[in-house]
């Protein structure tokens, strides 16, 4: 049992780092970092990166709850779900 948890918790990681593992992705953290969200228009513009790009990328950080999503109408913003990202990606560098 401990194991086979353990194992889910391991999984669940690499899944992480998996995700934040590209150039874009790891941009766009070190963007949120700053404590502000952020339009995907704010984002591309940014980045300097096609907005169909951005968002390709923010849905991914999202499913595994890297970012999350506020919605203001018909708007969404980005932002960090936790500061440890920040980190992760310090760790990196």
């Amino acid at each position: 049992m401990v194991a086979t948890s353990r194992l889910n918790r391991f999984e669940r990681q690499t899944e992480i780092l998996r995700s934040i593992a590209h150039p874009i992705r790891l941009a766009m953290i070190e963007l949120l970092q700053r404590g502000r969200r952020l339009s995907v228009s704010e984002i591309h513009s940014a980045l300097k990166i096609e907005q169909a790009t951005a968002s390709h990328h923010l849905k991914i950080l999202r499913q595994v709850g890297i970012v999350k999503v506020e919605r203001e109408g018909r708007y969404s913003y980005y932002l960090l779900a936790d500061e440890v990202y920040p980190q992760i990606v310090q760790l990196l560098a």
